[in-house]
């Protein structure tokens, strides 16, 4: 993969249904400051954003974060990032489904049931169909994705700024208060996450010293604009905007009429299909990564002798994630991925930390003022948390226990 198959892969990484949410309950916490809202969280994330391009500069490896935290802090962090990874990945795209299935009923007003099972297995079998046979293919299906779901955004986005008239006269507002900045700053971060999925394939990248960094942050400047361009138009096509559950479909509405918002349904199914496809392209090798060290069974780590891809791996995730998608709702799914994310970022973070001591002088892209940057980091991880209740923490400790009994488990035995 060169830096374009990569900016893509992080591009399509990130969009995914949340932006099509977004504006509303942004809006709702932050009133007309929403765009400064949004600008503040690009550059928090920026700060996670250019600690994963350093590191992922310094690898030729597949494995992502879990090959950075454990080269840098030992085996056992690397194995509880590698858990944290897989499960948030695992969760999220979980919940990406069922949110496609919803939009879906839009189509489909009947489909529920055994038609919702029906779709669910379609939708990922055909997936692992494709990335069975070879990473040309998965990719060549994301960017495809990709290009198209970038294209309907620029075509809201354009429509909208356009056609669209003036914003109506709003209220005056009281000022945003601490707590509330800090809980449209969460809802921004899940919207703006998933970037961290594009660096579990450079193993199979051209030059991933060169690429990793321009594709990552060249990825993240382009959704930056998608989204504040896309709360401007909703923020001036829809009057009461932190009442509209469908932000997007409600501003489409006003400016293109009902078939207009049946086809804005579409683009949200379409934005949420690609981001399935792109985590096919990058979550399999990351279990593949882990099996080779040993700390999966070592099915995991096979290759399809024709293909030479992680086939076991791939059937294995589109098992998973069908499993859960059908077991659980979007909201379920959603909690478990953002509690769980936070860790793999604080232990990104602790990484660079480690490796800058450890080589100073590395061949790498360096982050301006790494070691910094990386304390804010994980600062930033520990502010969020305290937005979160009882049961996100319940989730967390539960996805530690398990790592932490499968290196019980897995761990090499010292001889007698």
């Amino acid at each position: 993969m060169g830096r374009w198959a990569l900016t893509l892969l992080v591009i399509n990484s990130t969009i995914g249904v949340g932006i099509f949410k977004l504006p509303s309950g942004v809006s709702s916490l932050l009133g007309q400051s929403a765009p400064a809202g949004y600008l503040i969280a690009a550059l928090l994330v920026g700060v996670w954003v250019a600690v994963l391009a350093e590191l992922a500069s310094q690898f030729d490896g597949s494995g992502g974060q879990y090959l950075y935290t454990r080269t840098a802090l030992g085996p056992f962090a690397g194995l509880q990032c590698g858990w944290f990874s897989w499960l948030t990945r695992m969760s999220a795209q979980a919940a990406i489904i069922n949110a496609f299935i919803d939009y879906l009923r839009e189509w489909w007003p009947g489909m529920d049931g055994t038609g919702r099972a029906i779709v669910i297995a379609a939708m990922m079998g055909g997936l692992a169909a494709v990335n069975y046979r070879g990473i040309r293919g998965g990719v060549w299906f994301s960017n495809t994705i990709t290009i198209a779901k970038l294209s309907t955004l620029a075509l809201f986005i354009l429509l909208g700024l356009v056609l669209a008239g003036p914003p109506a006269p709003r209220p005056a507002e009281a000022a945003t208060s601490l707590a509330g900045w800090a809980d449209a700053l969460v809802i921004l971060v899940y919207a703006f996450s998933g970037f961290e999925n594009a660096p579990t394939s450079m193993g199979e990248a051209k030059s991933p010293r060169r690429d990793a960094a321009f594709a990552l942050l060249a990825g993240m400047g382009i959704v930056t604009l998608c989204y504040l361009f896309a709360h401007i138009v909703c923020a001036r096509a829809v009057p009461n905007l932190p009442a509209s559950t469908l932000p997007f479909a409600d501003a489409t509405r006003s400016f293109a009429g009902p078939a207009g918002a049946k086809l804005i349904a579409a683009g949200v199914m379409l934005s949420a299909f690609g981001t399935v496809s792109a985590a096919f392209v990058t979550a399999p090798r990351l279990m593949f990564a882990m099996a080779e060290r040993g700390e999966l069974p070592a099915f995991f780590a096979a290759v399809h002798p024709r293909f030479r891809t992680p086939h076991v791996s791939v059937v294995i995730w589109a098992l998973l994630v069908c499993g859960l998608a059908l077991a659980g709702g979007f909201l379920w799914n959603a909690v478990l991925s953002v509690a769980s994310r936070l860790i793999t970022y604080a232990l990104m973070c602790a990484s660079l930390i480690a490796l800058r001591r450890r080589a100073p002088t590395a061949d790498a892209w360096r982050a301006p003022g790494g070691p910094a940057l990386a304390g804010l980091g994980i600062a930033f991880c520990v502010v969020l948390a305290t937005r979160f209740t009882s049961d996100h923490l319940l989730v967390i400790g539960s996805v530690a226990v398990i790592a932490s009994t499968n290196w019980i488990l897995t761990r090499p035995q010292p001889l007698d």
